[in-house]
């Protein structure tokens, strides 16, 4: 009976570790597609900094090709620029604060990681 009862424990530890696993993984993949996001909207907004206001430039929005001028885009890429900044030092505190989450709780469980070899 003993036996069964630390098993069903061992299995809820498991179970639970392994949803802060897959949680720091998936905060850890928007962080990282906010990056290259952030990239890429300084990469154009230095393409775009020194071209003339008035000139055409083209941005696809939902997958639809729109014509603008360059004067109409920059203040647009400036605004999203600055909110994906703000998006991703709440992600990367949103980890952190997760992450401390989950070195408590092994603390508290005395939960050990072991590599399983490959």
């Amino acid at each position: 009976m003993a036996s069964q009862a630390a098993l069903k424990k061992q299995q809820e530890l498991q179970t639970t570790y392994q949803k802060y696993k897959s949680t720091l993984q998936a905060i850890a993949g928007k962080i990282g597609d906010i990056e290259q996001e952030t990239e890429e909207h300084k990469l154009v907004l230095e393409t775009l900094g020194p071209l003339e206001g008035d000139r055409k430039c083209f941005r696809m929005i939902n997958g639809v090709l729109t014509e603008r001028t360059v004067k109409e885009v920059i203040p647009i890429l400036q605004t999203n620029s600055e909110g994906l900044k703000k998006t991703l030092e709440e992600l990367v505190k949103s980890y952190k604060t997760k992450q401390d989450e989950m070195e408590k709780w092994k603390k508290k469980n005395n939960v050990q990681v072991v590599q399983q070899p490959q």
